[in-house]
């Protein structure tokens, strides 16, 4: 802002001006006036009396643009372009068609693929690679581009609308923090309150159980409510609520940033019962029939051409009509599940929608609802997973025991993710699904806006190309907010988002995105001017022995030209060779320059990252203890340990946790059941392994021990365990197989209770507290 013109100053008496130099006199007079201060601070003289100084004044808050919107961003989790009412899915989203009515809809949006890195694109307006989120928080490599740690010199939209005069929160999922720096030892530069939010509710990791979420308030873990009904898409929206009613309380006229992200539909799909019946039988024609569907109405709706072809069906995918009867049944069920918690989300969020009606904000407000980080999910492959955590525990499910648990689907004893075939039907009508940055189906998203009075053509349609970086230069726009080129002392990356306003007023306005690179999980593709070049899936999710890796350069690449085939249905690949060469050429070039390179896996590996364990081979806690995430828990996984407690127990021998970590879908539990020393071994609640003592311990003082003893020092390795009591063994039992990748990706390691969900059923999160005495508790490997 301009500075203003330093106002008259009375000159001091001769004895206060000899005891200020003509430099600082010259300094005072000409330093220019700080932003947002009074007129006067430039040049205030304090005298020995208020009569010979000058008039008092206050330093003045920072205030937002006048008339700057609230802006309020929605973005749901692994949900398709096909999945919504909005853009002719089968899944009734009425808050979003009503948003959509009196906004405007964008067919062209896109993300990158896959959760943190389209969160962090969001946040930053930068590709996911340039502030190192290419690929998810959870697993990171170590190269530039990949590591998961956003760079100070990558503020987010919260940071700066912060400096501008905003309130900022976030409500729900975060999946942007490393996860070396998810325990109480921070630092929490990267927790969401460090990222530019004053107020954060939700959880840090992927994904969350909605009956038993492992939260978090700002950068305190809570507990959710021990009440049967509670569910976490409802408890999101009362904090979503709460605080824009205290924030509005406290001063109506400051606008606010809110970044509300469920934790709907990502794995596990756990809608409430009734919410359930509503979909019963509703998907008994299968997934072709379903796809079949929803291009005809995205037609009649118009969010695809109507010359559009749906794109090729992959050949490795079963069709509907080729299963059992009992398949059919179990994967309806599954996609039951999945579009009824899509249903009950969009309802709460409804309610956040219309509190800002109710209390006369929403005429200022714009808001951004975004359908999906990334495609739907193919991850469940066949036959869908009871339990996400089978693959993470390297186990694979038996159908007929699935089929057997029907009933637990949907609720808080299933982690239930939808077979792969639901996956592609949810994406029409693009190819592939989330992880396949190659293809649309992979991240193409559904979106809408809505700012009355400023979007002049409720109900229209939007088709120019966009990417999720663009949504913060078009917040910027809208608040009257310059990206700054320094923030808190940093010089800023160039932002590469490209702004949509202009796409408000301008219906048929070509795009001001030309050109667009994706890269995820060695899936390519870059768009320039309409047309795509895309390296073709190495494997599928219905490939039963998936192929070997084929080398980078040895890929196929294929062709499609967006401006006449809307949904990637025909590879013009052998009848363009040229124009291939050109985009693959400009593919490598924009990588190079875009923190993408290396193309890679897995092989950058979580060798070397930051770690306060490293080397540690000893642990030591004192007294209830909790919870410490993964990362900082003792490292279990592929080792032989042993658990050493001393502890006082009253006259009936005692109850509750020792040592845990996990819960109820996978890990383990050292704890006292009716006063009988117990462990249990939970890969998922179909593979879990239990000893016990056959006589609750005596009141007093005891040393209570675990010997855990592997056949190989290696993941999913079997291996042996014994339980002792003050030196004498009490049982002994074989664990035919261990951990592969994690203890648990949900939940922490805690001492004294298990605050979540138990590990083992013969307790619940009440009766999981220790009701003796814990002095201490010695983990040890080898």
């Amino acid at each position: 802002m301009p500075h203003a013109s330093p106002r008259p100053v009375r000159r001091p008496s001769s004895g206060v001006l000899s005891a200020i130099s003509s430099l600082a006199l010259l300094m005072a007079l000409s330093a220019p006036a700080v932003a947002q201060t009074s007129d006067a601070s430039a040049a205030k003289i304090y005298g020995r009396t208020p009569a010979e100084s000058s008039p008092p004044s206050w330093p003045q808050p920072v205030r937002a643009a006048k008339g700057a919107p609230n802006i309020l961003i929605v973005m749901t989790d692994d949900v398709g372009f096909g999945a919504s009412s909005t853009f002719g899915g089968p899944i009734p989203t009425p808050t979003f068609d009503a948003l959509a009515q009196a906004g405007l809809r964008y067919n062209q949006f896109n993300t990158t693929a896959i959760c943190s890195p389209t969160r962090a694109s969001l946040l930053t307006g930068r590709d996911p690679q340039a502030v190192g989120m290419g690929y998810v928080a959870n697993w990171a490599t170590g190269y530039d581009g990949y590591n998961s740690v956003i760079p100070k010199s990558a503020g987010t939209m919260a940071q700066i609308l912060k400096e501008n005069g905003y309130n900022t929160a976030m409500i729900g999922k975060g999946h942007v923090t490393p996860e070396w720096e998810m325990s109480r030892a921070g630092p929490f530069d990267r927790w969401p309150t460090g990222l530019g939010f004053e107020y954060f509710y939700g959880f840090l990791g992927a994904d969350s159980s909605m009956a038993e979420p492992n939260l978090v308030e700002n950068t305190e873990h809570v507990q959710a409510p021990a009440d049967p009904a509670y569910h976490l898409e409802h408890d999101l929206a009362d904090h979503a609520i709460r605080w824009i009613d205290e924030q509005h309380a406290a001063a109506p006229d400051k606008p606010f940033l809110l970044y509300y992200a469920t934790g709907t539909a990502h794995a596990p799909n756990q809608p409430p019962a009734d919410w359930m019946a509503r979909f019963r039988g509703k998907f008994d024609a299968g997934w072709d029939a379903m796809r079949a569907e929803t291009v005809a109405r995205q037609k009649r709706l118009g969010v695809i051409p109507q010359g559009t072809d749906d794109a090729p069906r992959p050949d490795t995918l079963p069709r509907w009509d080729s299963l059992t009867t009992d398949q059919k049944r179990l994967y309806a069920r599954y996609m039951e599940a999945y579009a009824a918690s899509l249903a009950y989300a969009d309802a709460q969020i409804g309610r956040v929608i219309q509190r800002l009606r109710d209390n006369g904000e929403i005429d200022n407000t714009l808001v951004i609802y975004i359908q999906g980080d990334n495609g739907a999910s193919a991850e469940g492959s066949f036959d869908g997973k009871l339990f996400e955590q089978s693959a993470l525990s390297g186990v694979k499910e038996n159908p007929d025991y699935a089929l057997a648990h029907i009933d637990d689907i949907g609720t808080r004893h299933a982690y239930n993710l939808i077979p792969g075939g639901w996956g592609w039907a949810l994406n029409a009508p693009f190819p592939w699904a989330k992880r396949y940055g190659s293809h649309f189906g992979g991240t193409r998203n559904g979106m809408v806006m809505s700012w009355p009075r400023h979007i002049q053509d409720p109900g229209g349609l939007r088709s120019q190309f966009h990417h999720v970086s663009d949504i913060m230069p078009t917040v910027l726009e809208a608040a009257g907010v310059n990206a700054p080129e320094i923030l808190d002392g940093i010089p800023q990356k160039p932002i590469t988002g490209i702004s949509m306003g202009y796409s408000f007023t301008a219906k048929d306005a070509p795009s001001h995105r030309t050109t667009q690179v994706f890269a995820m999980a060695q899936n390519l593709s870059v768009y320039k001017d309409g047309w795509v070049a895309a390296t073709a899936p190495m494997v599928t999710p219905w490939e039963r022995t998936p192929p070997p890796p084929v080398p980078i350069d040895q890929r196929v690449w294929q062709l499609y030209d967006t401006r006449s085939d809307f949904s990637e249905a025909h590879d013009l690949a052998a009848a363009n060779p040229q124009k291939l060469a050109a985009l693959k050429d400009l593919f490598w070039a924009e990588a190079a320059t875009a923190g993408i390179l290396p193309i890679h896996g897995s092989e950058g590996g979580q060798k070397g990252r930051p770690d306060h364990n490293a080397g540690r081979a000893h642990f030591t806690y004192h007294g209830p203890i909790g919870p410490i995430p993964e990362s900082a828990a003792p490292g279990l996984v592929g080792h032989s340990f042993t658990i050493r407690a001393q502890v006082s127990v009253p006259a009936d021998g005692g109850q509750g946790v020792i040592a845990v970590h996990g819960g109820r879908f996978g890990g383990y539990s050292l704890f006292l059941d009716k006063g009988r020393p117990s462990f249990t071994y939970n890969l998922t609640p179909a593979h879990m392994s239990r000893i016990a003592g056959t006589a609750p311990l005596t009141a007093g003082r005891h040393d209570i021990g675990l010997r855990f003893v592997m056949d190989q020092e290696a993941p999913t390795s079997g291996a042996t365990a014994t339980l002792l009591v003050d030196g004498k063994e009490v049982a002994r039992g074989r664990i035919d197989r261990a951990f592969a990748l994690v203890v648990s990706h949900t939940e922490d390691f805690e001492v004294g209770q298990d605050s979540i969900s138990p590990v083992d059923p013969a307790y619940d999160v009440a009766s999981g507290h220790f009701t003796g005495t814990i002095e201490r508790v010695d983990i040890s490997l080898p």
